[in-house]
């Protein structure tokens, strides 16, 4: 009996230090979502610029709706516009704070909605280096998080936190996010795959600030350490409130959309 004893005190400080690191690590993952708060709407101009492992690009033009859900996960609408082989196609995105997400994709060659199960999530959205779990907003409750340290990245005194996926279907074990102590914006993510070995990384720059509040970053740039492809996104034209609905997510509409 001494012995137990001894060794549940002894077990106690790391138990302590495992529950305060988790929730310092939360409560890093509220105040980023907090500070992000009441944007309403917005919209954006994107360019994806496609590498492959030879070092040839293919780009695509694209323009994203995002609704914000404050009881719920945000809504988005990605429509492709360039070139002409996916042109037309369209991706409807209900994030949930729990759950699954519900996820479409309207392709005009096959002329049919295709919904995404969610045992496909983790599978690279038309052919770039981001999964189609990775496109949905970042909802607080999708994850569990754990703090790990203070670190300077890139000239920023920032927090690193590493979040675990709440759903059984992610194709990531853990994620390990680089946030700016100042701002609290992502600055830089690793991810690790089922099997918990380096996947990706996902970098952001020249974050600018819209309307007093909201901070989007120009540059996005996933890169896949196990095929040596990337995909760097190039976002312009942000556009806050501009009066976005409800019936402008509206899945059956998405062939018609333009």
């Amino acid at each position: 009996m001494k012995a137990l004893s001894l060794l549940i005190l002894l077990s106690l400080p790391f138990s302590l230090l495992a529950q305060e690191a988790q929730q310092k690590g939360l409560e890093i993952a509220r105040e980023a979502d907090r500070r992000d708060t009441g944007f309403h709407d917005q919209t954006a101009d994107l360019q994806m610029i496609l590498r492959n492992s030879q070092g040839e690009e293919s780009r695509r033009k694209i323009h994203v709706r995002t609704l914000e859900q404050l009881d719920d996960g945000d809504k988005s609408l990605t429509t492709f516009e360039q070139p002409a082989d996916v042109k037309g196609t369209n991706f409807l995105s209900f994030t949930h704070k729990t759950g699954p997400d519900d996820q479409w994709l309207y392709l005009p060659a096959l002329k049919r909605v295709k919904r995404i199960s969610s045992r496909n999530k983790s599978g690279p959205f038309m052919g770039s280096e981001f999964a189609y779990e990775d496109l949905s907003s970042q909802e607080v409750e999708k994850y569990s998080y754990k703090y790990l340290r203070d670190e300077n990245y890139n000239d920023l005194d920032c927090f690193v936190v590493e979040r675990y996926p709440r759903d059984k279907d992610s194709g990531y074990t853990r994620q390990v996010v680089w946030l700016d102590k100042q701002e609290y914006r992502p600055q830089k993510i690793v991810f690790y795959d089922r099997k918990n070995s380096l996947l990706k990384t996902l970098t952001y720059s020249g974050y600018r600030q819209y309307l007093d509040k909201f901070w989007r970053a120009d540059e996005m740039y996933m890169e896949n350490h196990q095929t040596g492809k990337s995909t760097r996104l190039v976002w312009s034209d942000y556009r806050f409130k501009t009066g976005l609905e409800e019936r402008d997510f509206n899945r059956n509409s998405l062939s018609r959309t333009r």
